[in-house]
Parts: structure tokens; sequence; C-alpha cells
């Protein structure tokens, strides 16, 4: 029964070329174990925007002390109310009283749960590749340089994500093409840095394309849907609605990268590009 369907799905791929892509960058999702990958990138992403959280606690505290309505900003942005927005009041509160304790538990946060994000985004690379991960403060040392340029790339994003929201309808496409370039760029950065292999540009640019369109709609889903969705969450279930629609997006966000990963390799194979341990720089210690 399952043979004679995959022989079906194969003779229909032949028809349409497009279909049958899909067919095999699904069935390479599938060999690879993609969604237990996935699963991990959206652990340490919501470790990571825990920490961030932290920091930005920390920061917000700070600005409070200086007079700065933070907290109103915050609370009327991500559309927040009831125990959701009770809870944010009090811990910038608690924050503006412990300023040098928070800032530095949310540095330390943001170094050590940041780059466990970043490792799971290479090791889903390298497991698509088949190449052994670098050693761990390789590792750890590149995921701090990649936080640092995701963060600088990043300010861009937000803005955009933003104006998305605001903007007139006859300046949308602009604003969505300049989106997707920023996203182009985050994309390739990513995969040129994070990996453990060698490859040209020709090989990554159909995933890191495929990448960035997959992420403005992400974006734009951000920008419009999310906080809707945060509102709703916050008035049903609180500070823990919020979690589950943060969690939504990660776990969306988790299976977009390894998709892309196996992009990646469909087309270097289909260039005779070599994949495997040989295609590496290091191996583990």
């Amino acid at each position: 029964m399952a043979l004679d369907l995959r022989r079906r799905v194969d003779r229909l791929g032949e028809r349409f070329p497009p279909l049958g892509y899909v067919v095999r960058v699904q069935a390479r999702y599938n060999a690879l174990q993609g969604t237990t990958t996935a699963n991990s990138i959206t652990l340490y992403g919501f470790l990571a925007l825990f920490a961030l959280t932290l920091l930005a606690v920390a920061v917000a505290g700070i600005l409070v002390t200086k007079n700065v309505d933070v907290t109103h900003r915050i609370v009327q942005s991500l559309g927040l109310e009831g125990s959701a927005a009770h809870t944010v009041e009090r811990t910038v509160d608690n924050a503006s009283r412990s300023q040098r304790f928070a800032s530095i538990v949310g540095v330390a946060s943001v170094a050590v749960l940041g780059t466990s994000f970043t490792n799971s985004i290479s090791s889903a690379y390298n497991i698509a590749w088949n190449v052994p991960n670098r050693n761990f403060l390789t590792r750890r040392a590149r995921g701090a340089v990649w936080l640092v340029v995701l963060g600088v790339l990043s300010a861009t994003s937000i803005a955009l994500t933003v104006w998305v929201g605001r903007v007139s309808l006859p300046f949308l496409p602009l604003v969505i093409v300049l989106a997707l370039w920023d996203n182009v760029a985050i994309w390739a950065f990513t995969a040129w840095w994070l990996p453990n292999r060698r490859t040209s540009w020709r090989v990554m640019l159909p995933a890191i394309l495929a990448g960035a369109v997959a992420m403005e709609v992400l974006r734009v889903s951000t920008g419009i849907v999310v906080p809707h969705l945060l509102a709703n969450a916050s008035q049903l279930w609180g500070t823990l609605g919020v979690v589950f629609a943060l969690l939504a997006w990660l776990i969306v966000f988790g299976r977009v990268i390894v998709y892309v990963t196996v992009i990646e390799v469909l087309e270097a194979e289909r260039r005779g590009v070599p994949t495997g341990s040989g295609n590496g720089r290091t191996t583990p210690p």
C-alpha cells in the first residue's frame, strides 16, 4: 500500500517537476529526522529568547530609573492585557531596583543560551551535510560573532516589521523588497559562517533565497498576526498564553531552518558537489 502510493507520487512528480522537487525535499527532511532537529532549534530558540528577555528587562529597568516610561510602551506595543501586563510591570519594576544584578544575569544568559541556540542551527546544517561539528570553543566563539551580526541586521528587520503594520498600501511593496534584502543578508551570513563545510555561493543561493522568502512570510505574520495573537492569548490565559504563542512561532521557525539546509544539500548534489565528513574543516576533539 505505502509502496504503491510512493510510486504514484513519483510518477506525478515526473509529470510536474515542482511537485517532484517538493516531494524530494520532504523525503530528505524525513530521512534526516528533520523534526527532531527542528525541535532542538525551537527549544534553544525559546531559551535564547528567554535570555534576551532577561537582558531587555535589565535595560528597561535602567531606563525606568532615567524616568523613561518604557513599561507602558512595552505593554502597549505587545498588546498585553490582564495578568500578562501586570507581570511585565512587576518585572521591570524589580529590575529597576537591582540594576547591576539584572544586567549581569542578562548578559550571562545571552552569552550561554544564545550560543547554544547558534550551536543548534549549525548542527542542523552539519547534519544535512553529514559533517562533524566544530570543537566546543570554536562553535561558541563563532556563535557569539553571529549573535552580534544578527543583532545589527535584526535592528533593520524589527523596524521593517513595524512598518509593515503601519505603512500605507502603495509603499508596502517597497518595504517588502527591503525586508527581503535584509533576510537575504541574514541567511547568507548564517550559511557562510555557522556550518562546518566549504561550498560555493551558487550552491548556497537557492537555499538563501528560500529562507529569505520564508522569513518574510514569518515577518509579516509577526507584524500583523502575532500582536493580535499575543493580545488574545494574554486575555484568555495570561502569561502562559503569551508563552504558547511565542512557542508556536518558534516551532515554525525551527522547521524553516531545517528545510533550508535540505534545499542547500539537494542543490549541492544536483551540481555534483560531494557531501560528507571529507567536506568539513575540522573534526570534533
